[in-house]
């Protein structure tokens, strides 16, 4: 005669706790509550707190305790762990193939557009010579990134660092350097000197509005000391990659973060031509939720952005380096 069908049940508030089946199989598969709590890194007593758990949700005895011996799984443990070491097989499996998933679609990463455009993007081609089935997805914003909200997998900020409730670390320390085109010291007033600073257009970054770490004019001046400069004179921009490129067209003289400008400064396309680099309070930093730090594609991004970053700041003829001045007699 044959047994009428059964839906299995679906009802997970009929389980019993997970902890508890966990603690279970582990005691099943390694005979003892000490070796159980070193695989699942919880201690021996918490072991045996859920296995009376789970005992006393199936209501009855799982493991005999002969005194100095193994736990030895009874005739309802021995038909229980079966199902129970499938399943939670099952349940890893399908785990695998979520993050087999994730693991080939593209990185998304946000950033502001001027570190993109003249940091992150010319080393790109290096990333991927290295891992050619590496693909990113760059987003550009200067706002900052809402994991929880936006679909961003990490971001690169500049700030102070202190993210609440997010994994950041320090990628770039900044400076702020004065930077022209070479052109600039040829003609009647070469810029090759801050005394001849007011006969040049000053090209101004509005950001130090809303940032008091952005270059600004009136701030270096008093710094080094330079009087009677027109800082109602010159154009403004609200985006520092503006105030760069107009530099390198010869449009004047910017102040600029020295991270934005270290590629321009070591090809000849900027020069430093005085002062001296000013440390500014924020730094670039590299921001992710914690439970994705060790994911495979966050840590080889990672990975590949701490080493780019390492050699961008030894890089020669940056403005990092120890006498900027000298690359005007190069």
């Amino acid at each position: 005669m044959n047994r009428p069908f059964r839906e299995p049940r679906t009802n997970l508030a009929q389980l019993p706790p997970m902890t508890a089946l966990r603690a279970f199989v582990a005691v099943a598969q390694h005979g003892s509550f000490i070796r159980a709590g070193e695989a699942l890194h919880v201690t021996p007593a918490a072991i045996g707190q859920q296995i009376r758990q789970l005992e006393a949700h199936i209501g009855t005895q799982l493991f005999r305790r002969d005194r100095g011996q193994a736990l030895e799984p009874t005739e309802v443990a021995q038909k229980l762990l079966p199902g129970l070491v499938e399943g939670f097989a099952s349940i890893l499996a399908a785990v695998d193939r979520l993050s087999e998933s994730e693991e080939a679609l593209p990185l998304r990463i946000s950033v502001a557009p001027s570190f993109a455009l003249k940091w992150l993007l010319p080393r790109l081609d290096r990333l991927r010579a290295r891992h050619p089935e590496f693909d990113v997805r760059i987003a550009t914003t200067t706002d900052l990134v809402d994991f929880s909200r936006d679909e961003a997998d990490c971001a690169i900020r500049f700030g102070a660092g202190s993210y609440s409730g997010l994994h950041s670390e320090i990628l770039l320390s900044d400076y702020v350097v004065p930077v022209c085109s070479p052109a600039l010291l040829r003609g009647p007033f070469p810029l090759d000197d801050i005394s001849r600073l007011p006969a040049h257009v000053l090209l101004h970054d509005d950001g130090a509005a809303i940032d008091a770490s952005a270059p600004d004019w009136r701030t270096w001046l008093k710094t080094e000391h330079v009087e009677g400069i027109d800082l109602t004179r010159g154009p403004r921009f609200d985006q520092a990659l503006m105030a760069i490129e107009a530099a390198i067209a010869g449009q004047g003289i910017a102040l600029a973060r020295s991270t934005l400008v270290s590629d321009d400064l070591a090809n000849g396309r900027l020069i430093h031509p005085f002062g001296e680099p000013r440390k500014v309070l924020h730094s670039y930093h590299f921001v992710c939720r914690p439970h994705r730090l060790h994911t495979p594609r966050i840590q080889l991004f990672l990975n590949w952005l701490r080493e780019e970053a390492a050699a961008s700041a030894a890089a020669p003829g940056t403005a990092h380096a120890p006498d900027p001045r000298a690359q005007l007699s190069a």
